[in-house]
């Protein structure tokens, strides 16, 4: 179960707070959503969770399955279960994504003490997840998101998360580019990897997402906290009457 306890981060450098009391919970085998405005401090609650460098937590703790993470680095945190899709993957000219994702999953299996799969193994395992969200095996061969169009990029980060099979999946914005189509994909391949044991939180600024991947829960979050929680049919109340009535509100 991830909770996420009276959360206040600040960028490294500036005073300035961005989440100013965030609380959380969800618990396993649950899908939660959080929509806001930009600015509202849904990217950065994302790379607090997978400890990404460049902010400094002032107060408060993040908690998964009972033990706080934030002194974990981040590779630390992916051996714990922690995953992040990022809403702009990155290109990485020059490292096979083949390569890249096969140190990355032995990498995990490493720190958790278990063994290392094999070449052949890896390889019969990458490519039936593959073809289950349409990535090639000439995508496969090439660096890691180089020419990839942006629906390619996000099956991309789909199937990294499939291959490291987390239990905590942070996905920000994974519908951000995405045409219709794009979007279905990989909406089905993160609905494949719902499971009991696997929470996941999703970022997105639109409902349409919830569309296809329909969350146990939905948070408002605006000036770094969460001011409401409901079901899934809160996302349809925000299509409707949009987050002019929280921006205002008082952090």
């Amino acid at each position: 179960m991830l909770e996420i306890k009276n959360l206040h981060v600040k960028l490294e450098d500036e005073d300035k707070a961005i989440l100013k009391g965030v609380d959380l919970v969800i618990p396993k085998g649950e899908v939660h959503a959080i929509m806001g405005p930009n600015g509202s401090g849904k990217s950065t609650l994302a790379y607090v969770i997978a400890g990404r460098d460049g902010y400094t937590v002032t107060d408060g703790d993040i908690l998964w399955n009972g033990e706080s993470i934030l002194e974990m680095e981040p590779d630390e945190r992916a051996a714990k279960g922690v995953f992040l899709a990022f809403q702009y993957p990155l290109e990485l000219p020059g490292v096979a994504t083949l390569t890249f994702l096969r140190t990355a999953a032995n990498s995990v299996l490493k720190k958790r003490g278990l063994k290392e799969m094999t070449t052949p193994e890896f390889l019969k395992h990458v490519r039936a997840e593959a073809a289950k969200l349409g990535v090639t095996d000439e995508m496969l061969k090439r660096p890691l998101n180089v020419g990839f169009s942006g629906g390619e990029k996000k099956r991309m980060e789909i199937l990294q998360m499939s291959v490291l099979a987390p239990t905590l999946a942070v996905l920000d914005e994974t519908d951000s580019g995405l045409d219709i189509d794009a979007m279905r994909v990989v909406a089905q391949g993160v609905n494949a990897l719902r499971g009991p044991e696997r929470s996941m939180l999703l970022i997105t600024h639109y409902q349409r997402l919830l569309d296809y991947i329909v969350p146990d829960k939905v948070h408002v979050m605006a000036r770094g906290r969460i001011l409401k929680t409901g079901p899934k049919e809160l996302a349809l109340e925000l299509e409707r009457t949009g987050y002019a009535g929280f921006v205002g509100e008082t952090a």
